[in-house]
């Protein structure tokens, strides 16, 4: 099994993947959008969990027309809309086990708030 995280792609082969120009992922990292990890020689390697990013990036900017700030701000969103959704979840497991009757339990209900845009990993 490969990890999700693991540096595997030079910014060569995510370009080539991508269909954009090395440039473009240069940008989208001096933006703050994506951080590569770096080999001692100053190498970026992307990681799967990079890469799947990306294509999130390219179709907010290109199918919705959305600048590059307005994705920095949709990409802190959805990090704290699933921060939110992991918190929410830990709190309904922990009411459940606690729950004094079965009726108690029944009354948590999960909520999960996830935009059609973003995959869920």
């Amino acid at each position: 099994m490969v990890d999700y995280d693991a540096p595997l792609y030079l910014i060569s082969v995510v370009a080539k993947i991508l269909g954009v120009h090395p440039q473009t992922l240069r940008q989208y990292e001096k933006e703050g959008l994506v951080e590569p990890k770096r080999t001692d020689g100053k190498m970026r390697l992307y990681s799967q969990r990079d890469v799947d990013k990306i294509k999130t990036i390219l179709r907010l900017t290109r199918d919705m027309g959305v600048n590059l700030a307005g994705v920095d701000i949709i990409l802190r969103l959805k990090e704290r809309l699933d921060e939110l959704d992991s918190l929410n979840e830990q709190l309904q497991a922990h009411v459940k086990k606690h729950a004094t009757t079965p009726t108690e339990a029944k009354q948590i209900q999960k909520t999960s708030y996830e935009l059609i845009l973003f995959k869920k990993s």
